[in-house]
């Protein structure tokens, strides 16, 4: 896989995070702790940044929440699950398609080794 320099520095804070708390904790705790690793290495982020639907030509808040919006151009989708299901991607890109941003990554963190719970998504 190729990432770009961002897309490098958010792996690198995740893979951090990983090597701190390692698997089987709630996504919640991976999530508030990579936005502290962000914090420190000065990534610009939201979390749980708003993501409304547009319908028929308007905009409704039907709850829907981007994980971890990185410098508004990588969207960041957190599981801690056993194993990655085709439900998980199609969030993903349904995501990557109401925000119309371009790039996103899939990151489980229930694995031995971060790297194999890493998936990337160009649209």
């Amino acid at each position: 896989m190729e990432f770009d320099g961002l897309s490098h520095r958010v792996i690198g804070c995740a893979i951090e995070v990983h090597r701190a708390l390692g698997p089987g904790l709630l996504e919640s705790a991976y999530e508030q702790c990579l936005a502290h690793e962000f914090t420190r290495s000065g990534i610009p982020f939201k979390l749980q940044h708003p993501q409304p639907v547009e319908y028929k030509g308007i905009q409704l808040d039907c709850g829907y929440r981007i994980d971890l919006l990185v410098d508004d151009q990588l969207i960041l989708e957190l599981k801690s699950v056993s194993k990655l299901a085709g439900i998980h991607v199609a969030q993903m890109l349904t995501c990557m398609k109401l925000s119309n941003v371009k790039v996103g990554l899939l990151i489980n963190f229930n694995v031995t080794k971060l790297k194999d719970g890493i998936k990337r998504f160009v649209l």
